[in-house]
């Protein structure tokens, strides 16, 4: 296994990576709609989504990933009623490739934030 770290790796103390490699798989811990250089989510679901598919991208670049090589995301709201404009964030990021993907309503998320997004993307060998 390869633990993949980023520059804003664990800001919030928590034990966990930000990312593991198996077997070519990565596997990419659920990232929060916050800003890593200010420590806060920014406004609205829209602005959220993008900041949390963001964050996702960091880490896939940390580990020499792009969103193409995306096979599913798991995304977390606290309300199902944020779907039509996380579904366009979503589609904003990702254009034509369309990973497999769930949108979970939860409870609330940490942090006050309104979306998380978990991820596996297949590395190239």
């Amino acid at each position: 296994m390869e633990k993949i770290e980023t520059q804003y790796s664990v800001r919030d103390g928590g034990h966990y990576s930000p990312g593991m490699v198996l077997n070519g798989t990565l596997y990419v811990s659920g990232q929060l709609s916050i800003n890593p250089e200010t420590g806060k989510a920014p406004e609205g679901i829209r602005a959220q989504a993008a900041q949390a598919l963001q964050n996702l991208d960091t880490v896939l670049s940390a580990a020499g990933a792009k969103r193409t090589d995306v096979v599913m995301c798991r995304v977390y709201v606290p309300d199902v009623a944020y779907w039509p404009d996380l579904n366009e964030e979503y589609a904003r990021f990702f254009g034509n490739h369309k990973p497999a993907r769930i949108v979970v309503p939860t409870n609330n998320l940490y942090g006050g934030c309104l979306v998380e997004v978990e991820a596996v993307a297949q590395l190239k060998q």
